[in-house]
């Protein structure tokens, strides 16, 4: 049976003002015009959310079944209806079990996939990585989680500095995982070269990296430079300063720029103490940070909100839509499946109104209660 919505469209190519998408079961049948329509609420695609580690008072870091479905419906009813369950970097004994545990909600479409973020990163630029665990990448370690995963891991962040790191790269690209450069040290030069061996994401780009220096751009400029390297976002104002989110956007384009929430169990909940990765962290005015050492740590952020922040801060409707839902699908290879309000893709729709917050959200031809 065909259903409809009226509204504001927003498809990959603009702003459908009288609009509205028809879907059949689980997949879009029709996106058009629609003039009998008088303005109405914006119809974006599903947001796509390729990077957070939870959500809701629930994580995904310590690789719990339950508390990984959980984050990912809290994150659905702001409109995320695609997202993998990002880890940090942790023994592999942990990383064994994650995989184990999450390749079930992978297979039944809870999860879009699971993303290492470590534990092959610079001591130098952790962050809020548990430096204890930070080491060289094995090419064995991944290898048994990848057979392990049978498909579920779908992104490894490492730094392209480290012992083994372009062997590594050019494994996880031979078996389609994204290679994502992040929390690094490199130069230019490093950065080049894991970028030519297959790296094709810039996580949370700026921050976790050797800042811009004119004699040595480090890795920044070398993944803005990219063509093929599609750079994550954390719109938040805290992150990055609105002038560096517009430039960064202006400058690689809404094609190669991705809104990431990079959100912990503290997105949605109250000012408090959380943890990250088995560290203490404390939220104060939803700003997340380290008790150690106050490093930023991850955010509070859902993508509804990021959309609204990129929005405020200048980027076009059409554009920040993108951001938020086509080019993070395309990054880790479902952008033939979601991430757009197109026909044959899946029924994946968020209804915002006229102050960009969530009315509705249509997953899979369904709406979500």
């Amino acid at each position: 049976m065909t259903v409809r919505v009226n509204g504001r469209v927003v498809t990959p190519t603009g702003v459908v003002r009288q609009g509205c998408v028809e879907w059949d079961g689980d997949r879009i049948t029709a996106v058009a015009e629609y003039p009998s329509v008088r303005d109405g609420h914006w119809i974006l695609p599903g947001f796509v959310d390729m990077h957070t580690h939870g959500g809701g008072g629930h994580t995904f870091t310590t690789g719990d079944a339950d508390q990984a479905r959980a984050a990912a419906g809290f994150h659905l009813a702001h409109g995320t209806t695609t997202l993998l369950a990002s880890l940090v970097s942790a023994p592999f004994p942990v990383m064994r079990a994650a995989t184990e545990a999450f390749a079930p909600l992978v297979d039944e479409g809870v999860l879009a996939g699971v993303h290492f973020e470590g534990p092959y990163l610079s001591a130098a630029r952790c962050g809020a990585q548990n430096p204890e665990y930070l080491r060289d990448p094995s090419t064995d370690e991944l290898t048994e989680l990848i057979e392990l995963g049978r498909g579920a891991i779908r992104m490894v962040t490492l730094a392209p500095e480290r012992d083994g790191a372009l062997e590594a790269i050019k494994l996880l690209t031979t078996h389609r995982v994204v290679a994502a450069v992040g929390h690094t040290d490199a130069t230019y030069e490093q950065t080049r070269a894991a970028i030519a061996a297959g790296a094709s994401v810039g996580t949370h780009l700026f921050n976790g990296m050797r800042p811009v220096h004119h004699r040595e751009p480090g890795p920044v400029v070398a993944l803005l430079d990219a063509p093929t390297v599609i750079c994550e976002l954390v719109a938040d104002g805290v992150h990055l300063h609105d002038g560096v989110l517009t430039f960064t956007t202006a400058t690689a384009g809404p094609d190669r720029a991705a809104l990431i929430t990079d959100a912990m169990a503290a997105a949605g909940m109250a000012d408090g103490e959380y943890e990250l990765g088995g560290q203490a962290v404390t939220v104060t005015d939803g700003v997340a940070r380290l008790a150690r050492d106050g490093a930023i740590a991850g955010s509070t952020l859902t993508m509804d909100a990021a959309l609204r922040h990129a929005v405020h801060a200048g980027i076009p409707m059409a554009d920040a839509a993108r951001m938020v839902a086509t080019t993070p699908a395309r990054a880790i290879g479902l952008g033939d499946r979601v991430g757009a309000l197109q026909v044959g893709l899946r029924a994946d729709l968020v209804v915002l109104d006229d102050d960009l917050n969530v009315v509705r959200v249509l997953r899979g031809g369904s709406w979500v209660e």
